[in-house]
């Protein structure tokens, strides 16, 4: 099943993705053979559209976008309005101790959440976060698997904090705190990293990290370097707070969005919102003028012709490294 999904999304997109592994493994140099011809990677991009009244506009044609790098305008060699495509999905819920007053209805919230986005060719995985990282679900498109998974949540369960079986750079650590950041990078680095097409993590967390190995920047690239979308729910106990600065920084960067979440009835409201957010995209793709594989991020801005206008796209890529 996974391995068809995988064919499906690639067909269906008809993009180039390269994708490199977080983190990177140095590798014995090789040879170099005789360069013939330069080489020059489709740069895929997800695009939202929303007018003044942030609703979504769905009717737009491709000569209405205008893409950007590094300042200078792209050429779109693709367009779609994705509604089909298969979305590859990671739910991180936060069960650190700020949040123990509201897990039963992110419980309830996110059980009807997978519920209701995912579709046939879909998949997702349920990973909770507080001193360490836990997978309670790898990547299923059977929901009852994955609702069982958000309902063995637990506020502070110690665990070894590795993911798969296959401890990584920080799921191996035991710390103190809330591993906010630390999740988001095992999540792209040891899970999405690997997957193709739409991919997108939804975490609902007040946005506090405290005591993570990585800082907020690596968790970021880590995103970026995998063409993950993080999208944020702010769910906070008035006790403790919300570090709103670091949800915005997460999602702006990737192409995300926060929404706030202070009661049961907004929680709904926002999953519900997010999933509209996920089956409302356009695919825009284009062959980058620099054509240099040097490792290197490329800003990216993407607009439209009508300035009233916002597009939620993420805002850069790092370049493949030939």
């Amino acid at each position: 099943m996974r391995s068809m999904k995988k064919v499906v999304t690639q067909c269906a997109a008809a993009l180039v993705v390269c994708t490199l592994a977080v983190p990177a493994l140095p590798q014995e140099p090789t040879p170099k053979a005789p360069v013939i011809k330069s080489q020059v990677t489709l740069v895929n991009l997800f695009a939202t559209v929303r007018d003044k009244n942030k609703r979504i506009i769905a009717d737009l044609k491709q000569d209405d976008f205008k893409i950007q790098e590094d300042n200078q305008e792209q050429k779109i060699a693709f367009f779609s309005k994705e509604v089909a495509l298969p979305i590859t999905l990671a739910l991180l819920l936060d069960t650190s101790g700020s949040e123990q007053f509201m897990l039963g209805a992110i419980q309830e919230a996110g059980s009807s959440f997978l519920h209701r986005v995912l579709r046939k060719g879909d998949e997702a995985l349920v990973m909770s976060f507080d001193s360490d990282v836990d997978l309670l679900s790898d990547f299923t498109d059977d929901r009852g698997i994955l609702e069982r998974a958000v309902r063995r949540t637990r506020i502070n369960i110690p665990s070894g904090g590795s993911i798969g079986g296959n401890p990584g750079p920080v799921g191996s650590r035991q710390i103190t705190g809330t591993a906010l950041y630390d999740a988001i990078y095992l999540a792209c680095g040891e899970k999405l990293s690997t997957e193709a097409g739409r991919k997108a993590i939804l975490i609902v967390t007040d946005a506090q990290d405290e005591g993570s190995k990585v800082k907020i920047e690596e968790a970021i690239e880590a995103a970026q370097r995998t063409d993950t979308v993080i999208h944020i729910i702010l769910v906070a106990d008035p006790r403790f707070g919300a570090n709103g600065g670091a949800a915005k920084k997460l999602t702006e960067e990737t192409g995300g969005r926060v929404l706030s979440a202070n009661s049961e009835k907004r929680l709904m409201q926002a999953f519900d919102e997010i999933s509209e957010e996920l089956r409302s995209q356009y695919t825009l793709g284009y062959y980058p003028t620099n054509s240099a594989q040097d490792g290197k991020f490329r800003k990216l801005k993407v607009e439209t012709a009508n300035k009233d206008l916002k597009v939620l796209t993420r805002k850069g890529y790092y370049a493949p490294k030939g």
